[in-house]
């Protein structure tokens, strides 16, 4: 009981010191939180979502199951009316609902802009039956009566200022055609975002799927006292003998399986930005270390004293355990609550932005707040771990000396040889990564090289401060006369703990460089490989990956000032290869002719304009090798949507390219020899090349021509290169936001670490006042010191992110981006930045220190 009311003394006699440590905590554990959180209130929307709109049996063609990420490439399996009418006969069927969907549709208003979702989500058509009125009603007007109405779900109509009797008009596979806006329908449960279209069902069949009287799938309503599974069964049976394979499937197993597919991508979401969490708990780690030994070094004469009258090591060490402990659990708390707080603004964030979460489906699942305080204590603890064991080791007689303690020597040694082994061990583990022959062999390498370097500079850092920290005073504070000599002094004079400030805001720093090095070689080889390879002069696709309509591709083929126009079309099949081994879901490319010279695709053996003839086609260089294939073998091509070919293989392409690196070529004439035109895929991308000196005009008039069709963008070769970097700068603007936070706790230690070295100077602080420093000087010599840390900090982060960069860079050059581009200005960017954080960082801890009175700073103890 003594040993925990001194700490609880000790802990609130210095909670003004503790509390940026429990910041640290506080914004660790809310990062935490906030991610489980709003992770959980995302699956819970779609859960419900799913439930809601669910049958309790659904049939439908099983074809459809090979559609996996085929989303609108080519037309959608259906079924006839008569299994309607078939499986509402059964036994246990109180009502049949013939369903008619498409996602792959743009819908557009009257000026040609885009009504559909800018997160991803889909933009369904679907027919207006009974069942929507499950999750939905009709708030405004009436539903669909005819080929020319349509209903708009309320989210998209006040998203885009779609009201009653506008015109919007739809494009989808058949064809596009325009529909009078004569409802308003409010959806009764979460729509997380999607565009969604209502259609009275002829015209849903029709012009969605192309065919009239077919169905996407049907709903079946059980009748009272027959379960779902008994259903299923009788509808089993019922169509085991139906012309198309169905499939029929319970309520729960459709649920389940649209769960299934949003899983993956709620998984990468949820434990990437749990990643970016744990990067903060790595560097908070490092505060509360600093703050425990600074308050143990400036506890020394108590500490002896508490040893001198009979307090046991055990019982010291124990003491400071449980302040650590009472911090870690306050932190905690605070942060499940302030993680809360992040999920919901991660909400209003993702609604800003088109993606609807309503806090009304705020889950907090009872492990989260479990997991949050249980990271906070633990972490707290274990962080503070070293600091108490150090404060039990203080000796009685420490009551006799001043405040400290004296530099452990073996310990610096110990600590030295360390840094070495691992530093060196991380810079061999990276070299070997630029010398494999595989970009698979050299991940590993790589992933150990870039945590040994790491572990390697923190336990070298305070060795690094004494040459480092003097190299940047001599450049940045010496200038400054004998208050930069003071600034340099102090940085230097506890180089555990300047190594370990610095250490927090290095490793943040780290991952930017690295990231920016990797993001800026991708977009430099891009752009080399565009200009090497790229001959076609435009290149019109969906930034959202939908393929171009028959309608649009029609559309382009008519264009003027054009010499050619490919279509490219991806295709799968089965591969039987001369040896008798058959390789699954091959992908195969059909495009035009003229790819060859849109993308000048260089062979190893052959010529590709070979490929492109009849029967022929090509193989990337790794498959010829992997399945020993040579000119003139005839491949046995099954096409999974059509025939049977033999093809003759007429050339092999070179595996040192980036843009369609391993691909098949075949021409598109020999495709449609063998796949009826209705079961052909749509065109993925298509490229056009100008006739010449015509460049100009040709550009004018796509951009014309695809004006009513907002889902493609036209672009020429520029276009294209500032979209590549635009794409990789919002990535690397995500992820260095979601870093951020790991540098704000760094800069919460550059604080701490000053604040708790004012206070611990406060009767030397006295003493250069008394002698003349005016407190002008004392504040600048203190921001100084914090700037040559943060500096310090930023230069070991910077150097370790420049290696680890090259080294990653080495591993892509294997996949084709051969060009390593260091982002010089980036780098001095965040390398000047680092001293403006060190500024910002002293603003506090110098105003504290330049309003203490001489008098009493003197005679403080």
């Amino acid at each position: 009981m003594t040993v925990f009311k001194t700490s609880m003394r000790n802990f609130f006699s210095h909670k003004g010191r503790m509390a940026l440590s429990a910041v640290a905590v506080v914004l660790s554990v809310a990062f935490v939180c906030g991610t489980l959180v709003f992770s959980d209130t995302m699956t819970t929307t779609f859960d419900r979502l799913f439930k809601a709109s669910a049958s309790d049996v659904r049939v439908s063609p099983k074809a459809a199951d090979n559609d996996d990420g085929e989303w609108g490439r080519k037309p959608q399996p259906t079924m006839p009316a008569a299994d309607l009418k078939r499986v509402e006969k059964v036994d246990g069927v109180k009502a049949a609902d013939g369903e008619v969907a498409n996602d792959a549709i743009t819908v557009a208003d009257a000026d040609n802009d885009n009504l559909g979702s800018t997160t991803g989500a889909p933009t369904i058509g679907t027919n207006w039956d009974r069942l929507e009125l499950e999750t939905t009603e009709i708030t405004s007007g009436h539903e669909p009566r005819g080929p020319d109405e349509v209903v708009i779900d309320a989210d998209a109509a006040d998203k885009h200022g779609v009201e009653i009797g506008d015109e919007i008009r739809t494009i989808a596979a058949p064809g596009s055609f325009t529909s009078e806006v004569v409802g308003i329908a409010t959806f009764k449960i979460t729509n997380p975002g999607a565009t969604i279209v209502y259609f009275d069902t002829a015209t849903a069949q029709e012009k969605l799927l192309g065919k009239p009287g077919v169905f996407s799938s049907v709903n079946l309503t059980a009748e009272a006292g027959v379960s779902n599974e008994e259903l299923r069964a009788e509808v089993q049976k019922a169509v085991a003998d139906s012309a198309e394979p169905l499939k029929v499937q319970t309520k729960d197993e459709v649920v389940e399986e649209n769960k299934n597919d949003l899983g993956s991508f709620m998984d990468v979401m949820k434990y990437a930005m749990l990643g970016f969490a744990g990067i903060a708990v790595l560097v908070g780690i490092f505060l509360i270390v600093n703050t425990f030994s600074m308050l143990v070094a400036q506890r020394t004469r108590e500490l002896g004293l508490l040893r001198a009258i009979g307090s046991s090591r055990r019982q010291v060490n124990r003491s400071v355990l449980v302040e650590a402990l009472l911090l870690g659990v306050i932190g905690s708390v605070l942060g499940v609550g302030a993680g809360i707080g992040i999920a919901v603004g991660l909400m209003k964030l993702m609604g800003a932005v088109g993606m609807e979460l309503n806090t009304a489906d705020l889950t907090i699942n009872a492990t989260t707040p479990v997991v949050g305080i249980v990271l906070g204590v633990v972490v707290t603890v274990l962080a503070a771990w070293l600091p108490a064991r150090r404060a039990g080791k203080v000796s009685p007689m420490a009551a006799l000396r001043d405040a400290g303690t004296p530099g452990d020597r073996k310990a610096g040694a110990v600590r030295t040889a360390l840094g070495v082994l691992l530093t060196a061990g991380g810079g061999g583990l990276l070299f070997l990564t630029t010398r494999v022959d595989e970009a698979a062999d050299g991940a590993m390498y790589l992933a150990g090289g870039v945590l040994l370097s790491l572990l390697g500079f923190i336990v070298f850092a305070p060795v690094l401060a004494g040459l480092l920290v003097r190299a940047l005073a001599a450049g940045v504070l010496r200038i400054f006369g004998p208050v930069g000599r003071m600034a340099e002094r102090n940085a230097l004079r506890n180089p555990r703990r300047t190594g370990a400030t610095a250490s927090a805001l290095m490793i943040g720093l780290s991952l930017v460089a690295c990231l920016s090095v990797v993001g800026s070689s991708m977009v430099a080889s891009a752009t080399e490989e565009l200009d090497k390879s790229v001959g076609a002069d435009f290149i019109i696709q969906s930034d959202m990956g939908q393929p171009i309509v028959p309608e649009a591709a029609k559309v382009l083929d008519d264009a003027p000032h054009m010499e050619h126009v490919t279509h490219y079309k991806a295709l799968d099949a089965d591969l039987t290869l001369p040896d008798g081994k058959t390789v699954e879901e091959y992908s195969l490319t059909a495009a035009s002719a003229t790819y060859a010279q849109d993308l000048r695709t260089e062979t190893v053996r052959g010529d590709l304009a070979d490929a492109y003839k009849k029967d022929s086609m090509s193989v990337g260089e790794d498959f010829a090798k992997d399945h020993g294939l040579k000119l003139g073998d005839t491949l046995t091509v099954d096409f999974a949507d059509g025939g049977t070919a033999e093809l003759t293989l007429r050339a092999v392409t070179s595996s040192e390219t980036t843009l369609d690196s391993g691909a098949a070529y075949l021409n598109l004439t020999t495709a449609r020899d063998y796949i009826k035109a209705g079961d052909l895929p749509f065109d993925d991308i298509m490229f056009g090349k100008a006739k010449e000196g015509q460049e100009e005009a040709a550009y004018a008039s796509l951009k014309e021509l695809m004006d009513p069709y907002p889902q493609y963008q036209v672009r020429d070769q520029t276009d294209f290169k500032q979209t590549l970097k635009d794409q990789v700068g919002q990535m690397l603007n995500l992820v260095n936001g979601l870093l951020a936070l790991a540098i704000i706790v760094a800069v919460l230690g550059v604080v701490n670490t000053l604040a708790l070295s004012v206070v611990e100077r406060t009767r030397e602080i006295g003493l250069v006042r008394a002698i003349g420093l005016s407190r002008r000087q004392l504040r600048r010599m203190i921001r100084l010191e914090s700037v040559v840390i943060a500096l310090f900090g930023a230069l070991l982060g910077l150097g370790l992110g420049l290696a680890w960069g090259t080294a990653a860079q080495q591993l892509l050059a294997l996949e084709g981006l051969k060009v390593l581009d260091i982002p010089w200005p980036t780098i001095g960017v965040v390398f000047a930045g680092s001293a403006v954080v060190g500024l910002f960082a002293a603003l506090v801890p110098a105003f504290r220190a330049g309003r203490m009175n001489v008098l009493n700073a003197i005679a403080t103890e």
